[in-house]
């Protein structure tokens, strides 16, 4: 149970960047004992993976913050965040679901999917709201959001329900916020004498 939380929080943070939990795992599978990799997924642990991961977070990182490219970059990674996903979730929780990778690829691949869905649609929000000027401030926040789940997923497993109800109660906030300023919008705002 606890293990598959972990590799929800990592699947979670995989929906929001790709790299960074595929990174964190890769590194704490070759050069600790906190991870050990199912056989399938045992090249997680050669240097050449770390070295394209370490490459591919850094293009992430300059794409995601540029307006307009960031949208492209999400499409493109429509594919890319839940398959990594998939892969963390499996590589972080080997023994979840009695050992069977297929369920746990499938498990991470849905959620992040879910994760990545929600982020896409959100971003696209800001950068019309904002004439693009949010964009680089959300993929931070994003950025930061993946670092800690990842970090949680790993060493705390049992928090990760408390961390994703905590993300999910800020898109909540965040939903109703909007909601309320697009129907003030409509009706003209505040009315005085009403």
């Amino acid at each position: 149970m606890i293990e598959a939380l972990g590799g929800l929080g990592l699947a979670s943070a995989a929906g929001l960047n790709a790299y960074i939990p595929a990174l964190a795992i890769a590194v704490l599978a070759q050069f600790t004992d906190r991870v050990h990799l199912p056989a399938e997924l045992a090249f997680l642990d050669r240097t050449w993976v770390l070295v394209t991961l370490l490459l591919l977070l850094v293009v992430e990182e300059i794409v995601d913050k540029i307006p307009g490219a960031d949208h492209l970059n999400d499409i493109v990674q429509t594919i890319v965040r839940p398959a990594s996903g998939a892969v963390v979730f499996a590589a972080g929780a080997p023994d979840a679901f009695n050992g069977n990778v297929w369920v746990a690829l499938a498990v991470g691949f849905v959620m992040a999917l879910t994760v990545h869905g929600a982020k896409a649609a959100g971003r696209g929000v800001v950068n019309v709201s904002t004439a693009g000027v949010g964009a680089p401030v959300v993929s931070v926040v994003e950025d930061l959001l993946s670092i800690a789940a990842t970090v949680v997923a790993i060493a705390i497993p049992a928090l990760v329900v408390v961390v994703l109800l905590g993300v999910a109660w800020l898109v909540w906030v965040a939903i109703r916020r909007r909601t309320r300023r697009a129907s003030q919008g409509r009706t003209g705002g505040n009315t005085v004498g009403a």
